[in-house]
């Protein structure tokens, strides 16, 4: 079952976070944020969370890129699936629901930057109509180790046309 996400889910959702954090190919944090701090960093709407037998198993959420007014409908995609359920199709079914409630609240530009190590993540996000737009080199450091990461972007066929 998919529903939107709601405050009491913190503990799970920065739980999943942790996960992709020590798996060094999911983001460039080095440590889980407060739930504040992680709330303040994603739009209020288009977040969901994957529950199968009363336990999260992933979630989705989007990030303003930028405060100016023109890019209000360009916005980051955060999908995160325990380790222990990758590959059954819940990335898919987060990020279906994810675009589609992206859209109805204004979102015409989705973006995502992914390490190329990541290539699950690389491929969901080309199944859902992402197209690679760059690669930035060595564009940060983790773990004194300079990382690239592939810039995909999704534009939508409904919102600003």
């Amino acid at each position: 079952m998919i529903r939107e996400m709601n405050d009491t889910d913190a503990p799970r959702v920065l739980e999943i976070y942790s996960m992709g954090i020590e798996t060094r190919n999911a983001t460039f944090e080095t440590s889980v944020p407060n739930w504040d701090d992680w709330d303040s960093k994603h739009l209020e709407h288009s977040r969901f969370v994957y529950v199968e037998d009363g336990l999260i198993l992933g979630w989705v959420a989007f990030s303003q890129v930028s405060s100016r007014y023109v890019y209000r409908g360009v916005a980051e995609v955060s999908i995160y699936i325990d380790l222990k359920y990758g590959g059954k199709g819940i990335g898919s079914k987060l990020m279906e629901i994810g675009i589609k409630s992206s859209e109805e609240n204004g979102i015409w530009t989705i973006q995502s930057s992914v390490f190329p190590e990541n290539a699950a993540t690389l491929k969901l996000h080309q199944k859902f109509g992402f197209r690679i737009i760059g690669k930035r080199e060595r564009v940060a450091s983790l773990d004194g180790i300079w990382r690239d990461t592939i810039l995909l972007e999704r534009r939508s066929n409904v919102v600003g046309n």
